[in-house]
């Protein structure tokens, strides 16, 4: 079965963007090898808020991978080059895991990221950790949440001060360990 990797970047204090959706403070670190790393994947998993920051930057998808976007106000026949994942996506996203292929990348974003995690559909959190404080923004992961336990299972420093962080997920069946802190009426929020 494949894995889905929650791939992304953060700030020192849990910000994967800033309170407008900024990105300009992510240090692009000169050892990192970004094309050996685009090159396990072959599909993304992406919310419609992060898809919607692509496609006005003119990037619709990731070159060499599937690209499903998930909402509940997009229309695929306005969305050809993507597939649009609406309400019934934990089926599709089960399906995708089973087919062959290279590891499935869970692009963003943060409400994304819960839903999943929720579904018990992540199996992998890598990090990379800038050396940045932001003060604010879009979280790793906006409450309500689970807690979730993790196995690290690699790292490295980077000279730029940027740490990568490599978990696996340790899925619990539900009931066991520790419980959601739910708000009244929360629903997943992986689709907007």
């Amino acid at each position: 079965m494949r894995r889905i990797r929650y791939a992304v970047a953060t700030s020192l204090d849990g910000y994967i963007a800033g309170p407008n959706g900024e990105a300009d403070w992510i240090i692009t670190d000169p050892d990192i090898d970004f094309g050996a790393l685009y090159k396990q994947f072959d599909t993304v998993l992406v919310g419609r808020r992060t898809f919607d920051t692509m496609a006005a930057a003119g990037q619709r998808g990731i070159p060499g991978m599937r690209t499903f976007v998930f909402s509940r106000t997009m229309r695929q026949r306005d969305h050809r080059d993507v597939t649009v994942l609406g309400e019934g996506w934990e089926k599709t996203v089960g399906a995708l895991r089973a087919e062959a292929g290279k590891d499935i990348w869970l692009f963003g974003g943060g409400s994304l990221f819960r839903s999943l995690l929720e579904a018990r559909l992540v199996d992998t959190v890598e990090i990379a950790i800038m050396p940045v404080l932001i003060g604010g923004g879009i979280p790793m992961l906006p409450a309500p949440a689970e807690q979730t336990q993790l196995e690290l299972t690699g790292h490295r420093i980077y000279g730029t001060g940027s740490v990568s962080l490599e978990y696996a997920v340790k899925h619990t069946l539900p009931g066991e360990g520790l419980q959601p802190a739910k708000a009244v009426g929360h629903r997943p929020a992986c689709v907007a």
